[in-house]
């Protein structure tokens, strides 16, 4: 039995999430530093620069993949797949993809239409619990 397209797509927007939480942790290493890492980190350490740009990437990440994981899941479930709900997770896999280097890189515009383009991935699944 093949896996349904949509559930692949969760699978790699998983993999999408650890790559963030992974090059988001390596980039604030060296302005934290191995104590704080080892501390109990009591006192909030302000990122800066790349550092700061993937913390914030990774935290708007963790804000809309649950939405995303979600619909897919009732999607699925509720025997809603098809054309709109394959389409709606790629582009937000795709678009999740792209978010990362763009944030890392500071561009402005074009990652404020990449996110975009994510919302109406995940707007998709959703109309394809009404249609």
């Amino acid at each position: 039995m093949r896996m349904a397209f949509e559930l692949q797509m969760v699978a790699a927007a998983v993999l999408i999430g650890l790559v963030h939480l992974v090059w988001a942790a390596a980039a604030a290493q060296p302005q934290r530093g191995l104590k704080w890492n080892a501390g109990p980190r009591d006192e909030p350490i302000v990122l800066t620069g790349v550092a700061g740009r993937l913390e914030r990437a990774f935290t708007n990440f963790r804000e809309t993949f649950p939405f995303f994981a979600a619909l897919v899941v009732v999607d699925y479930l509720g025997g809603r797949l098809g054309d709109l709900t394959a389409y709606g997770a790629a582009l937000y896999v795709a678009a999740r993809a792209l978010y990362i280097p763009l944030y890392a890189l500071g561009v402005p515009y074009l990652r404020s239409l990449v996110w975009v383009a994510s919302m109406v991935g995940i707007l998709a699944l959703l109309s394809a619990l009404v249609v």
